[in-house]
């Protein structure tokens, strides 16, 4: 089980942070994602590998005025 917004997940384990973000069809260009406290660079998405018990938060920017 992954938290993912705050919320508990079954999320497979070993998932990378890219097939998250392309299973659940967030817009790259409009998302930021804190794994366990921490900003993750984009570019890292792919080699970052999701466990037990992280908590993620993916966080969407809409534009607005």
């Amino acid at each position: 089980m992954i938290y993912l917004n705050g919320k508990p997940e079954d999320i497979p384990e070993g998932i990378s942070l890219a097939e998250l973000v392309r299973e659940r069809q967030y817009c790259l260009d409009y998302i930021a994602a804190e794994l366990n406290g921490e900003i993750v660079p984009k570019q890292q998405y792919k080699d970052t590998i999701l466990r037990s018990k992280d908590k993620l938060e993916i966080v969407s920017f809409v534009g607005g005025g």
